[in-house]
């Protein structure tokens, strides 16, 4: 069944027989314009063995990368920015924070918002930690 809106095509763009024109060009080009080694029509590619499909079976050992470093990196910073508002001690937790947010980043299967608010809340709590720890030696030179 022929549906009667669609034409037939018209003699400039049928491909004459014989001709190596490219599909879609109205004036017969005879090569690529980009193609280096002219097309030859009679050269074949090898055949190759038949493969049969089988699809694959999931088993234990197959790794999945499900880990996901951005959360434990936030949950990291939001602990040294709650120690280091009361003590300069978190400043571990605050470094540990700040190289898992810089690790996430790098991984494109992590999610850019959380990994950039833990590098941010890590950045903040080493610099309270510092901040409580440089306070911490005046106060120790005074006494000393």
């Amino acid at each position: 069944m022929t549906d009667p809106r669609i034409e037939g095509p018209t003699p400039e763009v049928e491909r004459p027989e014989g001709s190596a024109s490219l599909p879609g060009a109205s004036k017969g080009y005879g090569r690529l314009p980009t193609g280096p080694v002219p097309i030859d029509s009679t050269a074949q590619a090898p055949a190759a063995d038949p493969v049969e499909f089988a699809p694959h079976e999931w088993t234990p050992d197959d790794s999945v990368d499900d880990a996901r470093l951005a959360p434990w990196a936030l949950f990291a910073a939001i602990v040294a920015l709650a120690t280091s508002m009361f003590v300069g001690w978190g400043i571990p937790v605050a470094i540990v924070a700040v190289i898992a947010a810089i690790m996430s980043l790098r991984r494109p299967v992590e999610n850019r918002a959380v990994s950039v608010w833990a590098l941010v809340l890590g950045l903040c709590a080493t610099l309270f930690s510092t901040g409580w720890l440089i306070w911490a030696m005046m106060q120790f030179e005074r006494l000393g």
